[in-house]
């Protein structure tokens, strides 16, 4: 049976697996879970206007749960995946479906801003168990399509308020957004709870290897191994520099195109008729939830470091073409969907790079680790502000485009040779001890 199973063709090998055990059944819970829970984000702005009219506390004051919202989320990703290492996925994903119901009763029933935040902090739990714990499965099930899965997953978080964003707008609308967010809260969190249930622990799935494009680590590095390293924190400033650049100047479109005074301009697009801020977020978002499967896709087949290397260019192209033409309305409709183009990226490219770099062992804290880098490239956001009281809108873009194109070339020409002989040659003195030791004594009995 043995010789049989050895002389066996690799196509023969169960890759997929069967019920769900197969990986493409857990990728796609995993994505429809993102999308349930991505309303605690995408879908915040809607119930803003409504809060303050009934409690007049004030639009800036409303937004700091918002803040601590994005703040609990990404900076208890590391601590979730840790969760999801070693208990799995089902009790991490559960308990964040718990968090994210709640937190909606809890904004439903909220008469004081303190009430408002501690519902937030609840709420960046319950996001930060779903979305990291996602992120980490897929890289898990998907060895040899890391990129595509983890841009699978990450595009989830988006589509889920695409879909829910009108009748949730219709319903407060109707009904007041009590209502909205008490029906809202406990149906997502019913759905995700139930979702929870059919998670599976990752295994490897058998003949699954990586693409020849894509170097990866037989090694598995802990997180306290792999902030050690430096090849990580040249990955992790690397993941900054882009955050940071896009979302300068992507948090600035609406003051941008206020400014240009076009921000009302009705334009038509496909027969639909809208201002024209509005259509360059649409069209936006889509562009941003678009490239994370694509540019995971791409970046299997060619490489990461060769991927990151043109896309980050062509982000910081994006942004000087909107400096120099975004006067017209039509080239930042253009230059704007670029932008987003070029960087939702990061949240697929950057997972699937930690997970080839530290193994897949401990790949959702590890990944949540390295997410960490949203929440520190968020705090650099307020220099935006800065640049442009002093140096314009130019100074903005300008900063911007230099930072995200020097980490395109960093890409290639630094991150790519330090993280090859990281792998190639100090990769061993790294590993634990024990896991040396079963290595060694499986390779004796093969006769290696």
């Amino acid at each position: 049976m043995a010789q049989l199973e050895a002389s066996a063709p690799a196509g023969h090998h169960d890759v997929n697996g069967r019920g769900l055990q197969n990986r493409w059944i857990q990728l796609a819970i995993g994505v429809v879970c993102m999308g349930l829970v991505a309303n605690l984000q995408y879908g915040w702005t809607l119930f803003v206007s409504p809060m303050d009219a009934k409690h007049h506390w004030g639009a800036s004051a409303i937004q700091v749960a918002f803040s601590i919202f994005i703040v609990t989320e990404t900076w208890l990703v590391p601590l979730e995946g840790w969760l999801v290492d070693k208990f799995g996925p089902r009790p991490v994903v559960a308990g964040g479906a718990i968090c994210a119901g709640l937190a909606w009763v809890m904004n439903a029933y909220a008469t004081t801003l303190p009430e408002l935040y501690a519902a937030a902090v609840i709420a960046g739990i319950g996001a930060g168990g779903v979305y990291g714990t996602c992120v980490g499965n897929a890289l898990k099930w998907f060895p040899d399509k890391r990129g595509l899965a983890a841009g699978l997953t990450a595009a989830g978080f988006g589509a889920g308020a695409a879909i829910t964003v009108i009748p949730i707008a219709n319903m407060i609308q109707s009904a007041g957004y009590e209502k909205a967010f008490l029906f809202f809260g406990i149906l997502q969190g019913v759905c995700i709870f139930a979702l929870a249930l059919l998670l599976v622990k990752p295994r490897a799935p058998k003949g699954a290897v990586a693409a020849k494009a894509v170097l990866t680590n037989p090694v598995e590095y802990t997180p306290g191994q792999m902030v050690k390293t430096p090849v990580f924190w040249l990955i992790y400033a690397s993941f900054v520099a882009v955050a940071a650049g896009g979302i300068m100047a992507t948090a600035q479109l609406g003051p941008i195109a206020k400014d240009y005074g076009f921000a009302s301009m009705p334009v038509t697009l496909l027969g639909l008729t809208l201002p024209l801020l509005t259509m360059t977020l649409s069209i936006d978002n889509l562009c941003n939830g678009f490239t994370r499967p694509l540019c995971g896709f791409l970046s299997d087949r060619f490489g990461r470091e060769n991927t990151m290397f043109v896309i980050f260019i062509g982000e910081g192209l994006a942004l000087l073409g909107l400096m120099q033409m975004g006067h017209n309305p039509y080239w930042f409709m253009f230059f704007a969907a670029l932008t987003f183009l070029f960087w939702g990226e990061i949240f697929s490219i950057f997972p699937a790079l930690c997970a080839d770099t530290f193994g897949s062992k401990f790949a959702a804290s590890n990944a949540g680790t390295l997410y960490t880098a949203k929440g520190t490239a968020a705090m650099l956001v307020p220099l935006a502000s800065v640049l442009s009281a002093r140096g314009g809108w130019e100074a903005v873009f300008t900063v911007a485009a230099v930072v995200t194109i020097a980490a395109g070339l960093s890409a290639k020409l630094v991150l790519a040779p330090m993280r090859k002989r990281f792998i190639t040659g100090h990769a061993a003195p790294a590993m634990p001890v024990a896991e040396a030791g079963l290595i060694a004594n499986a390779s004796a009995r093969h006769g290696e």
